[in-house]
């Protein structure tokens, strides 16, 4: 897949991922969030929880989910903290990382608490 289409494929698998969460009732707080500590794909409040979204497409729902490294989980959770700091949202707000994946049919599949922390 070429730079653009990969490009253009994750941002067609953000807005599936943010549709998922809109019909829970869910507001987008943040599209592509940028922080010094790296990107977060989506953030949004579902009542008084804030959700930190990491989006993954590949072939299949199992190889979206084993491509996100415990790197990257160390980043979200760093970006997150930075992203909460900066917004200055109060210590104790409820937040939880969940991961989207897509497979090659464009289905979605989400997992709630996905992060290993």
């Amino acid at each position: 897949m070429s730079g653009s289409a990969a490009f253009h494929g994750g941002l067609a698998a953000e807005a599936a991922a943010e549709a998922i969460y809109a019909e829970k009732g869910a507001v987008t707080l943040a599209r592509r969030a940028r922080t010094p500590a790296g990107e977060i794909d989506l953030i949004v409040a579902l009542g008084e929880e804030i959700v930190f979204i990491e989006v993954k497409a590949r072939r299949s729902h199992a190889a979206a989910a084993a491509s996100l490294s415990r790197r990257q989980q160390g980043r979200i959770l760093a970006a997150a903290e930075a992203w909460l700091a900066a917004t200055g949202r109060p210590a104790l707000t409820p937040i939880r990382f969940d991961l989207v994946t897509l497979d090659a049919t464009g289905q979605p599949q989400v997992l709630e608490n996905a992060l290993g922390f």
